[in-house]
């Protein structure tokens, strides 16, 4: 039996996969004081409903898959370990100039971002290599135990070195890490070039920074977490989901905490190519993820997860780039309790402020008072208040009419459905906003593509964004309500391994390249032998970054490394490079020839073969329920459970399809089906502007 945990902002889901692979979906409150708190509460949510104990329940795993945001919240907070940075003589200000770039640039008020270390934690080394790896100025160690005097006097909790290019030679940043391992051996130590080998200095020093910074905590985190399930009756394997959309061991976490970053929504993607793979037409897939707090978006083409190197820890630019490579997730402030309010010039706001797990929706009964995208969602009647959570929670309506109309209705001067339905359209169309701004970013026609709704509160609006985007279907998995957690049950173990080869196509050097091929195979098959027994299958995948010369952006584009060591194979490695640039920019310029900067290299351990339910027929009964449709008033929905849907037969809407843990709204215009795999599948019709009018064929 597996396990996988989402630690999220308002709820904590698991996921558990039995022996013959059946999978079951329990949601349990987040506590944000103590979120393994929360985890144990939603097994002992599992273990009643199984009618078992739950040290039994624990005590039958073999895996356990976690994800959490203890970090991001972490550093968003600023509750991280007291940092400091070790730089070359005469460049301290890297994490102050960071990058460039503004997002409000008419506004002159706005103050200069601070640097995640200060100045005043920042200490210089006399040293110096240059972009060949020669020493100009050799680090001596007497200065490297003067400087370790320095941080025990600052009180230095933790410590992040980012030396000039320490890529091409670690010599003198592997003398700082063994001194002050030597020096202050109580205080956890990052070194740039074994975290994040990438070219540029700002990145490079903004992810020690940020790794270095969270080591005591997250150590403090996993321990206690391992510990706990220990006591609690789990002795299995305790693996942490990965930025990357991977898992590695929880020690190795501890040992790089940044790969934990954003864990939870990169494996939403994992899990909706997976989905989309089994139930749509469309080889390309958005997969929204609506969570308690957040809508997350990210967009699968040809079966690949996207990559970036700049995911920003707050708002871009002003916030802190992590530099390093991660799942490409776009978020924004709209979830199911995402607070709504009416500002002192009479404009309605929807987020991005959140209700979370304390208080929660006003109709929680948890001592809220304000409304919710999930209160407007009940009194609007997508929601039935007595089968939330599958009957073990009770929704209070009264609460919920109260809260929209005290802060919203009344304000607005409006009927409170006209105030719900209000804040059911803005929210809608903040989650539509995201996906265009990802899609339209990277030249997507979303009309091409599969809209994947997860997370619990997907259903209130994923139809009638996929409508709103002319998405040709919609599909919403079994596990959709556990979009993330189900995604770590299906992703691989893997590491991505980067080194810095620079050559050109027009001056191949096949040594240097052959070198740093045979280095990083060398790494990945330490680390598929290092995975266990638990591995069915392993993998590696090859790419380069490149870029056109005098171009100061590269891309990173899958290659074959056979094709490394042939002229005609560097041949094909250009033609990747201007069809990967075609297809990201439009353009490409084929008589040019390419430079590469650096390799990288993916080992991927396989865990488990998914497996997709086969569920009996639905017994095609509905009841029906009044509903208020944004637009068009009251309306007659059929509502009907999950289960009872009639296998591929088309229903139109309005409709409801309830589980324990989502409600799916259909709008009216739109037909759905349940495939065999418990998949509702639903195409959303033309949006409103596209409709024909009367009259018209």
């Amino acid at each position: 039996m597996r396990f996988a945990v989402d630690t999220g902002g308002t709820f904590t889901d698991l996921v558990i996969e039995d022996a013959e692979g059946h999978l079951n979906i329990y949601k349990s409150p987040t506590t944000p004081s103590d979120p393994v708190q929360g985890i144990l509460d939603a097994f002992a949510v599992a273990a009643e409903e199984r009618g078992v104990l739950r040290e039994d329940l624990l005590a039958s795993g073999s895996m356990l898959f976690h994800g959490t945001t203890r970090g991001l919240n972490a550093v968003l907070t600023g509750n991280v370990a007291r940092t400091a940075l070790v730089a070359t003589e005469g460049h301290p200000d890297m994490l102050l100039l960071r990058e460039g770039g503004r997002t409000d640039i008419f506004n002159q008020r706005r103050a200069y971002p601070e640097p995640y270390v200060p100045r005043s934690l920042t200490f210089e080394v006399a040293e110096r290599v240059d972009a060949q790896g020669a020493v100009v100025t050799r680090l001596t160690e007497d200065s490297v135990r003067a400087l370790a005097d320095q941080l025990r006097a600052a009180g230095a909790e933790a410590v992040a070195v980012c030396l000039l290019w320490s890529i091409v030679n670690p010599e003198h940043e592997l003398l700082v890490g063994r001194i002050l391992h030597e020096e202050l051996p109580d205080v956890p130590v990052t070194l740039s070039h074994q975290l994040n080998p990438a070219l540029r200095e700002y990145r490079r020093a903004s992810s020690a920074a940020i790794d270095a910074s969270l080591k005591p905590l997250m150590t403090t985190y996993i321990a206690g977490c391992r510990a706990r399930l220990a006591e609690a009756g789990f002795d299995g394997r305790l693996l942490m989901m990965t930025s990357s959309g991977g898992a590695l061991d929880a020690a190795a976490v501890a040992e790089a905490p940044i790969h934990s970053l954003n864990s939870g929504p990169s494996m939403a993607p994992v899990a909706g190519r997976f989905f989309s793979s089994q139930d749509a037409e469309s080889d390309m897939a958005i997969v929204a993820d609506t969570g308690g707090t957040s809508y997350d978006v990210s967009v699968v083409r040809d079966g690949r997860i996207p990559w970036t190197r700049e995911s920003w820890i707050g708002q871009p630019f002003i916030g802190n780039m992590t530099g390093f490579p991660s799942v490409d997730v776009r978020s924004v402030g709209a979830g199911g309790g995402s607070l709504a309010y009416v500002d002192a010039g009479g404009m309605l706001h929807v987020g991005p402020e959140s209700a979370s797990a304390v208080p929660g929706p006003a109709c929680y009964g948890r001592g809220g008072d304000r409304p919710t995208m999930t209160d407007a969602c009940l009194v609007l009647g997508y929601l039935d208040p007595d089968y939330f959570l599958g009957g073990r929670s009770r929704l209070d309506l009264d609460a919920a009419t109260t809260a929209i109309e005290v802060h919203v209705a009344e304000p607005l001067g409006i009927s409170v459905h006209e105030a719900a339905a209000a804040i059911w359209e803005l929210a809608t169309e903040h989650m539509v906003g995201a996906i265009e701004e990802i899609t339209s970013h990277q030249g997507i026609d979303a009309s091409r593509a599969v809209l994947v709704g997860g997370g619990g509160a997907a259903g209130f609006n994923t139809v009638a964004i996929g409508r709103r985007l002319s998405c040709p279907e919609v599909i919403v998995p079994l596990m959709g309500p556990a979009l993330s957690a189900s995604g770590a049950l299906i992703s691989e173990l893997a590491r991505g391994f980067e080194v810095n080869g620079k050559t050109s196509s027009d001056a191949f050097d096949h040594a240097k390249v052959e070198a740093v091929v045979e280095d990083l195979t060398a790494r990945c098959r330490e680390f598929i032998d290092d995975a266990g027994d638990d591995t069915l299958a392993s993998s590696v995948e090859f790419a380069m970054e490149a870029r056109y010369p005098s171009q100061v952006w590269t891309l990173q584009v899958p290659v074959d490394v056979e094709d490394t060591r042939t002229e005609d194979g560097v041949a094909r490695l250009v033609e990747a490079f201007h069809a990967a640039h075609r297809e990201t920019f439009a353009v490409a310029d084929d008589n040019s020839p390419i430079e590469i900067e650096s390799w990288h290299a993916r080992a991927s351990c396989r865990l488990s073969d998914p497996e997709t339910p086969d569920l009996p027929p639905g017994d095609g009964k509905a009841r029906t329920r009044q509903v208020f449709l944004a637009g068009s008033g009251w309306a007659t929905a059929a509502v009907w459970r999950l289960d009872d849907v009639p296998i591929n037969e088309p229903q139109p809407g309005p409709a409801l399809v309830e589980t324990a843990t989502t409600a799916i709204l259909v709008d009216d215009g739109a037909t759905f089906m349940r495939r065999p795999t418990g998949t509702l599948h639903v195409v959303p019709g033309l949006p409103p502007e596209r409709s024909p009018k009367n009259g018209e064929n």
